[in-house]
């Protein structure tokens, strides 16, 4: 073959591989184009869209009549798309942040810490985003609608930066009510909470969701959360939001219908925060200073089943302040000693000695111990336990008298003999800690000494200071105290904190006479909470029931169906013989019409409303006294008590008095029983379902 030939054949084959590269990118051309185009399409159009998490409406807390206790509103909230920041350069963001930050009235330094991912370096819990990293961050709630349409009006100043309105809790405060312990407070979702909710496959919450902290709010979460929605929304290159591309409707939470009387707790709030007022003013006889009234509590229970109708706390706080984050400074004021520790509640978390409130469960012990309602004991003015004398309130003597009587005039001096009279003939051995006490176990058997079960969270379970507390709490402390003992006594220490020492460290385990006189009088170191207590007087009155409290009454979706009812439940009965609850009954009777509540109720319709009540005055060391009234009839029970308040009947008989006024509708010889709650705790089969800010919906088809 000669070279031309061989140069044209060359060709020849360059003209074919170029022929068929073009004939396979042609058909390619066509395949992406006409074949393949629609697919394509659609691929692109997805990756300029984004989806955004619809929070869903929170469902609404309502009372026994079906006034809203939290409600919801439209709050106007200002969010930076992270996205569209990341594209810009560094001083551009920059300015971003500093245009959004004055805008909303918060430094660039906030506004950046609430762009940070929890977890990053720097991250603060309760500042941080929690949420997914392709939804907008929430910067600021509560803006003005002129700040936010300023941000909608200029894009081209904001870009990445929207303002919308979200829904955010609401407190419609029915009769003043604030009720802020029993209702709760809402916050983030933790990034440990996210995760489990993920693995349990829980679509009901996501990175951005907010979650009950406290109250009802946490219990009763799962109900009033609702179910997030989605909407989609075209982005252009730069992250910019050019319109819906579709949305799944977020589906809102259900109604808690509780049994709460609005009216009523307005009542009980009014006369405690006036009672604890007034005791301030008033001046403490043994010391010579006013009344510090640091804290107080009130319950109101139905009698029959254990429903919650009213229960209060003070110091209380404003619920308002956890909407859209509460600041570092509120905070740190509600977990203040010096402010009283707002966020505690006295009702189910205090605890306090009970005083002589604990005296109708010590006769109910002894009357089932071998005492009958015919004994009859000395109250004298003292009653001497080895070297010392435990005297009777105010050192008052009223003879020779019986359990009615002593439980009229309050007389400690007569129960002093009954637990000494047991600790004589079963526990005479200090170091026995398994010795039989009647009155221990009575106590514990009214339910004392551990949780009601109450549908709140953090509930307090109390304390029986019997010998086996004794000794327990001795091996945890006898090793700092015997140290202490030890040690040369410093000038700023007194004397008596090393002789109390040197005391405990030798012989701190010993359950002596004075611990047992002192645990029949509701002293030393027994303390129940408010909630314990009206339990337990509630099943003096029901024929000895021990319910567990219950706030809420049933659960309703959007539509008004039923989804659950939440009935009383027992548990447990306590062993007393209906004779001895038919005696206390008569003799807490007679505390009202001639013991130390007589003179709170001159001119109370006692023949038509039959109050039982008791009064009770505990003495804590280096403390002003502890006041008492609690009280019950066949519909309800009544508790209050004020810490360092001066006596029962003194610092909250007044108080416990308009209560049961408000109760019963008394207006001179008129008594007008209300019932706070539906007989039996059963709601009517349809409830009405509710708007976010309250007014009554008619019956809609509830999303699926």
């Amino acid at each position: 073959m000669t070279r031309s030939e061989r140069s044209r054949l060359r060709l020849l084959v360059v003209q074919a591989l170029v022929f068929s590269l073009f004939a396979t990118l042609f058909v390619r051309l066509y395949y992406l184009q006409v074949v393949g185009g629609e697919g394509y399409q659609a691929q692109a159009a997805d990756q300029s869209v984004r989806d955004i998490v619809v929070q869903p409406q929170r469902g609404l807390v309502v009372d026994a009549m079906g006034r809203p206790l939290v409600a919801n509103r439209l709050s106007w909230v200002v969010s930076v798309d992270r996205s569209v920041l990341a594209k810009l350069g560094e001083e551009e963001r920059g300015q971003l942040v500093e245009r959004v930050a004055a805008v909303v009235g918060q430094k660039p330094g906030q506004v950046e810490r609430k762009l940070l991912d929890c977890g990053d370096e720097g991250a603060r819990a309760g500042v941080c985003w929690n949420g997914s990293p392709f939804q907008p961050v929430p910067v600021a709630t509560d803006v003005e609608q002129a700040v936010a349409l300023r941000v909608l009006e200029q894009p081209e100043d904001y870009p990445g930066v929207i303002a919308e309105q979200q829904h955010v809790r609401a407190y419609p405060r029915p009769h003043g009510v604030n009720l802020a312990h029993v209702l709760g407070y809402l916050s983030p979702i933790t990034e440990a909470e996210f995760d489990r909710a993920s693995e349990a496959d829980d679509r009901s919450l996501n990175g951005a969701s907010v979650v009950g902290r406290a109250g009802v709010e946490k219990q009763y979460d799962a109900w009033l959360r609702g179910m997030p929605g989605y909407r989609r929304v075209a982005v252009d290159s730069m992250g910019r939001v050019k319109g819906d591309a579709g949305e799944v409707t977020a589906t809102p939470g259900d109604t808690l219908v509780t049994s709460i009387d609005a009216k009523v707790q307005g009542v009980v709030e009014r006369e405690l925060a006036r009672s604890i007022a007034f005791q301030r003013t008033q001046v403490d006889k043994v010391t010579g200073r006013p009344y510090e009234a640091d804290a107080g509590a009130a319950v109101v229970l139905e009698t029959q089943t254990g429903r919650v109708v009213a229960m209060a706390s003070q110091p209380t706080y404003d619920p308002d302040l956890w909407v859209g984050g509460i600041s570092e400074k509120d905070l740190t004021r509600l977990y203040s000693e010096e402010a009283g520790t707002p966020l505690l509640s006295r009702a189910t978390q205090g605890q306090f000695a009970p005083g002589s409130t604990w005296k109708p469960f010590m006769s109910a012990a002894a009357l089932g111990n071998g005492y009958s309602t015919d004994a009859a004991l000395p109250c004298s003015s003292g009653f001497q336990v080895g070297n010392r004398v435990f005297k009777n309130f105010e050192s008052g003597a009223h003879g020779t008298i019986g359990f009615a009587r002593a439980l009229e005039v309050s007389c400690n001096t007569f129960f002093y003999r009954i637990g000494y009279d047991y600790w004589q003939r079963f526990g005479s051995d200090v170091a026995d800690v398994e010795a039989r006490d009647p009155l221990v176990e009575g106590a514990k058997e009214w339910g004392f000494g551990a949780e009601t079960g109450v549908d709140l969270p953090g509930e307090a379970p109390g304390r029986i200071a019997d010998r086996a507390w004794k000794r327990s709490y001795y091996e945890s402390q006898k090793d700092y105290y015997c140290g202490l003992a030890g040690k040369p006594q410093d000038a700023e220490t007194s004397d008596f904190v090393y002789r109390f020492a040197r005391e405990f460290c030798v012989e701190g385990f010993a359950y002596r006479a004075g611990d047992a006189v002192n645990f029949s009088i509701g002293q030393g170191d027994t303390i129940v909470t408010p909630l314990q207590l009206a339990r337990a007087y509630a099943a003096l009155g029901n024929g000895g029931v021990l319910y567990e409290p219950r706030v809420g009454k049933a659960v309703v979706s959007p539509d008004g169906t039923v989804l659950r009812r939440i009935p009383p439940r027992k548990q447990g009965r306590v062993e007393a013989s209906k004779q001895t609850l038919a005696y206390l009954d008569e003799a807490l009777k007679g505390v009202s019409t001639r013991g130390t509540m007589n003179w709170r109720l001159i001119g109370f319709p006692l023949d038509r409303v039959q109050i039982r009540s008791k009064t009770g005055s505990a003495e804590v060391y280096g403390k002003q006294t502890t006041g008492w009234v609690a009280s019950y009839t066949e519909d309800y029970t009544v508790v209050m008590m004020i810490s360092q308040g001066g006596t029962g009947s003194g610092s909250v008989g007044e108080s416990i008095r308009t209560i049961w006024e408000a109760l019963y509708g008394v207006e001179g010889d008129q008594v007008v029983p209300r019932k706070a709650a539906i007989p039996g705790g059963k709601p009517p089969e349809k409830l009405p379902s509710f708007q976010p800010d309250g007014t009554i919906l008619p019956p809609a088809r509830r999303s699926s």
